[in-house]
């Protein structure tokens, strides 16, 4: 990062060709790739670390993507790591890699909004605001997340509720909660897998409370592995898709009916495309609901006190509730008013194009492929790179 310099020469702003916000795995990546092309490009990270977000999560997480169709560009995981790479591991690889590549990280530089570098000389296009003041850059490429803050919805009596609720964030080990009655709120790969942490580490009793039956696949089929089926079949039709994959879950999958979790109506590739909403893929999730170690329950519609309120017309009574139904991206308040944004609140384009009216602005990480989100972040990282070099 260089200074910008009024007509006497003064610095008076940090200038740098490329500002990357975020040092996760898609925001080290953009800076490694615009590395290996010459190009000057500098990470700005909120929090104190790199891999921010694979800190927090809680402990027992893997990837649930191969090693081998997980690598970001430049520098490989190693095989002493294993098939499905351990958070710890993840970790401590996005570490090496910035260091691997010497990316200039900023830590606890938390950016506040993204603005348009109106009359400023020097090549600058956008002015990139954080409580240090202003940074100036040619090129802005906006990794901060998929999941990015926490979301917890406004039940209706959420307030009065007098045992404990935390995020899924904020959910390390199963430990504090042994012998406690738990219920974990969304039936995502996050509150599933947190589900069966909890049974196995010694909770009294663990419900999962389910609004939307979810589509489950097995990790790994055959020695295939789910994300290598996404790959092969993500450019194909979507109803061809939802009919095969309904039939390979038919062959795979047990019929979860009598436990509260029927085969859902629509398709695994319809919801995808219409709802964000990736298949679960079971690391012990099916077997600890046929043993009865993780019971369904209709999904909260509030609370009154002790009890929360469900949308069947029954209340429980948990000492705990695990809220696991996901993250919000928060970029209104980084660029929403530069016109950016689709009114669900992601980017309007995202990987080597850059929205129309704002050029040298890019976005990578805000989408959840099917193909594995590691290996988009690599691919968008190579074209955002390509792009960048072509514009300079």
């Amino acid at each position: 990062m260089t200074d910008l310099r009024d007509e006497s020469g003064t610095a008076v702003r940090p200038f740098s060709d490329t500002l990357v916000i975020g040092a996760g795995p898609g925001g080290l990546a953009v800076a490694a790739e615009l590395g290996r092309r010459g190009i000057g490009a500098t990470v700005l990270e909120r929090d104190t670390a790199v891999g921010s977000s694979w800190r927090r999560h809680y402990e027992r997480l893997h990837l649930h993507t191969p090693r081998r169709l997980s690598q970001l560009p430049g520098y490989a995981m190693p095989r002493s790591y294993g098939r499905w790479v351990a958070r710890a591991d993840v970790v401590e690889h996005l570490e090496r890699y910035a260091a691997h590549h010497r990316i200039d990280v900023r830590t606890e530089t938390p950016v506040l909004r993204i603005a348009r570098a109106d009359g400023v000389a020097g090549g600058a296009r956008w002015a990139v605001h954080t409580a240090d003041g202003p940074h100036f850059a040619r090129t802005v490429v906006v990794a901060t997340g998929h999941n990015h803050t926490p979301y917890v919805p406004d039940w209706p009596g959420r307030e009065s509720f007098t045992g404990e609720l935390l995020h899924a964030a904020d959910y390390r080990v199963p430990a504090p909660f042994a012998g406690r009655d738990v219920l974990v709120v969304g039936v995502g790969n996050t509150g599933a897998e947190i589900a069966v942490d909890l049974a196995e580490g010694g909770a009294r009793r663990v419900r999962i409370a389910v609004r939307t039956p979810p589509h489950i696949v097995r990790r790994s089929t055959g020695g295939m592995s789910a994300q290598a089926t996404g790959i092969l079949v993500r450019h194909l039709p979507t109803g061809l898709v939802d009919r095969v994959s309904r039939i390979n879950a038919r062959l795979t999958v047990p019929d979860l009916a009598e436990y509260g979790l029927p085969r859902p109506s629509d398709g695994l590739y319809t919801r995808i495309k219409r709802d964000d909403a990736i298949p679960l893929q079971d690391v012990g999730f099916i077997d600890a609901v046929v043993r009865g170690a993780v019971e369904v329950v209709a999904a909260p519609t509030g609370f009154d006190g002790a009890k929360v309120l469900l949308a069947d017309g029954t209340g429980i009574d948990p000492d705990v509730v695990v809220v696991a139904v996901g993250y919000r991206r928060a970029l209104e308040g980084l660029v929403g008013d530069l016109g950016v944004l689709r009114p669900d609140g992601r980017p309007s384009v995202h990987g080597p194009v850059c929205p129309p009216g704002a050029p040298g602005l890019y976005f990578t990480g805000f989408t959840n492929p099917i193909s594995g989100m590691f290996r988009e972040l690599a691919i968008d990282a190579r074209r955002i790179a390509r792009a960048v070099n072509r514009a300079t």
